[in-house]
Formats: structure tokens, C-alpha cells, sequence
């Protein structure tokens, strides 16, 4: 029943989803739009749920991006298949794009076109494979994590493709690029650039963020599309919360004087939503505060898949602060 759906909607892939355009003929718009009817169109075909196709999709272009011992991706797809994956570690052709063969040896390659070829570099013979080995496991979000956690080995990949997916089906689209600045303008606020200035407080360490002056109690709010993955106590950040987008950031914010009421870990949240607001906690146990002026640390950090790194946010904030300011 699968292969007969998926042949029907073959003529409609060609015709409809791929005229003759390529990523790079498109603007930023136009390639959400065809990866949605590309996710759209494999759950058709495998009953794979859109947003975990898309969030599989997305993990792997986050590490692509980051990764020099990785390709970067040139299509609309991001996943990667290594050839002895693709084909088979034993086919004698590792450039094979025949779908029996590359089957005969084991390769995960799939024909998800219908043109009898299985290309890895063909973006619906990409997500039609990957979908067409989660099958093996199952429709359900538990087969699913199983298929995951089996194809990555860890665990935190599939914390992160679980979690993207669960934004993507929270909101219904991929176009989530907006974001916000963290203060209101209005605020009597202050920053500059701080990001790898020494601290001594608990040992020698470089300052991994942007801290921005503000007085007690001034809103914080999220500056992008994610998901709560942390909020408690750090000694070093006090009260901070931790959210992760789709685009592989995590955005830290750190010595507030308290939480929104509704925030909890796994609320998925949008640009300019209140989170917190600014407050003096940290270099303490937990109610420590007043060790500093108030202000709020805002961090920024990526993931490739082995290690997480802090990156600057300066420059991110200045713009986002000018987008803002336009929007308003």
C-alpha cells in the first residue's frame, strides 16, 4: 500500500514541488516553503509525522554547518548519508544508484522519486530513505525515538531531533528565523561587547556572554522560537534558563531576579515572549545576590554533535536590537 501511494505521488513531486529552480535560485521564503511540502509530502508517503522528518533534516544541516570533517549541504536537504551508509559497506561500487543493488548490499538508499535511480544528492531520494528506515521501527513518536537513538547512538541527538520536532509541530512551519532583543527599548539599559573578558570568581575563566545593565526587575524575554532546556540554579548564573532554536543555539540568560509564572522546563516559546526579568543572582548558593550590579548575561553556544561551545552574541544582540526597533 506504501509503494502504490508513493507511486502516485510521484508525477505530483515533479510537477508541482521541483520546477526547474534551484536552492540557490531561491530566497530564504521560497526554500522553507519547498522543505515543507517536502516534509509534507515524504509523511504522505510513509506516515513519518512532517515535523520529525523536518527536525531529523535540520539536526543534521546544524552539525553540516559546523562540522569540517562533514560536507555542507548544497540542496534544500541537510542529511547526509556517508557512502558505505548509503550504498552498503560492502558494494563494490560506492557510487551506486541502483536501487536493487545498493539493497542487495545493504545500503540505505532508497528510489523516492520514482525515476529508478537512488542518488544521494537527490533531496526527496534523502528523506524518503531516512523516513523508509524509520518505518522499520514504526509510525508512533516511541518507535520513532527507538529508530533515532539506533541509527545516532546518542542520546542527545535525540533529545535535540525530539525537541526540534516538537517545536515544528507546536508552530506549524519552518520559518522560524525572527528574533528578538531580550529588553524592552524602552528600558534604561546599557552593554557593550564583553564576550572573553577574564572573571575570577571560582577560578580563571574567560566571560562567555554579553552582559547588559538594566535595573531590578526590568521584563527578559526570549529572542527566538524554542524550547526550555534548562532553568533552576548555577552558582557561577544564579536564576538563568537555558532554550534551545532549530538552528542549533542555545540562548543563555543568566543572573535573573526571577522566572515568568508560566515558564517551565519544555515550554516551547516565541521571540518577545516574557521569560524572566533582570536581577543580581549568582557567585553564591542558591539566593545569593547582590554581589554585582544588575544586569543580565545573555550567552550564546552550538552543539556539532561531540562538544558545545560558546560563541559571541554581540553582534547578534546589535542587530537584533535594530530589527526590533524597525518592527516596533
Amino acid at each position: 500500500m506504501r509503494r502504490l501511494l508513493h507511486s502516485a505521488c510521484v508525477l505530483f513531486v515533479f510537477l508541482i514541488l521541483f520546477p526547474a529552480q534551484s536552492a540557490a535560485e531561491m530566497d530564504q521564503k521560497e526554500i522553507y516553503q519547498k522543505r515543507m511540502e517536502l516534509y509534507q509530502f515524504i509523511e504522505k508517503v510513509t506516515n513519518i509525522p512532517w515535523n520529525y522528518i523536518a527536525a531529523i533534516d535540520q539536526y543534521e544541516r546544524n552539525l553540516r554547518y559546523v562540522r569540517k570533517d562533514l560536507p555542507e549541504p548544497n540542496g534544500l536537504t541537510g542529511i547526509y548519508f556517508p557512502p558505505e551508509k548509503w550504498n552498503g559497506p560492502l558494494n563494490p561500487n560506492q557510487e551506486d544508484t541502483n536501487p536493487a543493488s545498493i539493497q542487495f548490499f545493504g545500503g540505505m538508499g532508497r528510489d523516492g522519486d520514482g525515476d529508478n535511480k537512488a542518488e544521494p544528492t537527490n533531496d526527496i531520494d534523502v528523506l524518503f530513505s531516512f523516513a523508509n528506515y524509520l518505518l522499520d521501527y514504526g509510525t508512533d513518536l516511541d518507535s520513532i525515538k527507538i529508530g533515532l537513538w539506533d541509527y545516532y547512538k546518542k542520546d542527545k541527538a535525540v533529545f535535540l531531533i525530539t525537541n526540534y520536532a516538537k517545536i515544528y509541530g507546536h508552530f506549524q512551519t519552518v520559518d522560524l528565523d525572527e528574533r528578538h532583543f531580550p529588553l524592552p527599548l524602552h528600558a534604561n539599559y546599557s552593554y557593550r561587547n564583553t564576550w572573553g573578558d577574564a572573571r575570577g570568581w571560582g577560578g580563571r575563566r574567560i566571560h562567555e556572554g554579553t552582559d547588559i545593565f538594566a535595573g531590578y526587575g526590568v521584563n527578559v524575554y526570549s529572542t527566538c522560537y524554542g524550547i526550555v532546556e534548562m532553568k533552576g540554579w548555577n552558582k557561577y548564573g544564579g536564576w538563568r534558563i537555558g532554550i534551545r532554536d532549530v538552528n542549533n543555539t542555545y540562548h543563555y540568560f543568566a543572573h535573573l531576579n526571577g522566572f515568568a509564572k508560566d515558564l517551565y522546563l519544555g515550554k516551547i516559546v516565541k521571540p518577545g515572549e516574557l521569560i524572566g526579568s533582570v536581577g543580581a543572582s549568582g557567585y553564591g548558593p542558591p539566593g545569593t545576590s547582590g554581589k554585582f550590579p544588575p544586569h543580565l548575561h545573555y550567552g550564546m553556544y552550538k552543539y556539532n554533535g561531540r562538544t558545545e561551545w560558546s560563541f559571541d552574541p554581540f553582534p547578534h544582540l546589535k542587530k537584533w536590537e535594530r530589527e526590533t526597533r524597525k518592527k516596533k
